[in-house]
């Protein structure tokens, strides 16, 4: 079941990026240039997604919005992971009041919430690319250091991390070369089932006029557009970026869980030995 899904998912993946990377490459077409005199046109073999308000052809600018949105994702998820599984690793190998002092530190993270945080980030550096992806990377990186922590603490006792301190290496020798790698499987599945978090994190930001200006194609910016040619019957507007939303997290989100599953059939099989 989890292998099926996971090809499902992949393919699904496979096809969103795809379409992300190669339309606007293919087409050839400046997703930046108006044509007013084309505004709002209905979907048509001409333009399959129709236009928007400024003429733009949406087929060519959803691509390349979701384009955005997934490096922006992508770029948040690895940092987000690497700070979480840095902090968790070293939470847990340094153990005592370290360990006590960090996990208070995650929990008052996790108590503030991770939209209004971001919106105050986002505020004072309006438009920034930097300042999206470190609002979204330093909000997201305390359930990675969590799943990490747990991990390490699992291993810490085993024999051959016992061996390795009696053979004399360091206790950050260690971690960086026991430890780390052993909680790697998890951290990756984190990553992976972090990006459609980034994704509507950055979809909501834009979508509230914080994130990228206007004039920058992603998800969040062609919804916010969308409101206004709603209202005169634009439809088209808003459907297609809004499915091309839905069906890059639905992809995400079942790779993310089927690699989930996956890394934890060996722990299932190991506890009923």
């Amino acid at each position: 079941m989890a292998d099926r899904r996971l090809l499902t998912g992949l393919a699904l993946l496979a096809l969103v990026a795809g379409y992300a990377l190669l339309v606007p490459w293919v087409a050839g077409v400046d997703d930046r240039v108006t044509d007013f005199a084309a505004a709002r046109q209905a979907p048509s073999w001409a333009h399959l997604f129709g236009t928007d308000s400024a003429g733009r052809d949406l087929f060519v600018r959803t691509a390349a919005g979701l384009r955005i949105s997934l490096l922006i994702a992508v770029v948040c998820a690895v940092l987000s992971v690497l700070i979480g599984a840095l902090v968790g690793a070293l939470s847990a190998a340094a153990g005592g009041w370290v360990d006590r002092v960090t996990m208070r530190v995650v929990d008052a993270v996790n108590a503030v919430p991770h939209l209004l945080l971001g919106i105050v980030l986002v505020a004072l550096f309006r438009g920034s690319l930097v300042a999206i992806i470190a609002s979204i990377a330093l909000t997201h990186w305390t359930q990675v250091a969590r799943i990490v922590r747990a991990e390490v603490l699992s291993l810490r006792d085993r024999e051959h991390v016992d061996a390795a301190l009696l053979g004399g290496a360091g206790r950050w020798r260690v971690v960086r070369r026991h430890l780390l790698p052993a909680a790697a499987p998890q951290a990756l599945v984190a990553a992976v089932l972090l990006l459609p978090h980034a994704v509507w994190h950055e979809s909501t930001l834009s979508f509230l006029g914080l994130g990228l200006p206007p004039h920058a194609a992603s998800l969040g910016t062609l919804l916010q557009e969308a409101r206004s040619s709603l209202l005169l019957g634009g439809w088209w507007t808003l459907v297609f970026p809004a499915l091309g939303l839905v069906l890059a997290t639905l992809a995400v989100a079942a790779v993310g869980s089927a690699l989930r599953d996956r890394t934890a059939l060996p722990e299932r099989a190991g506890a009923r030995l």
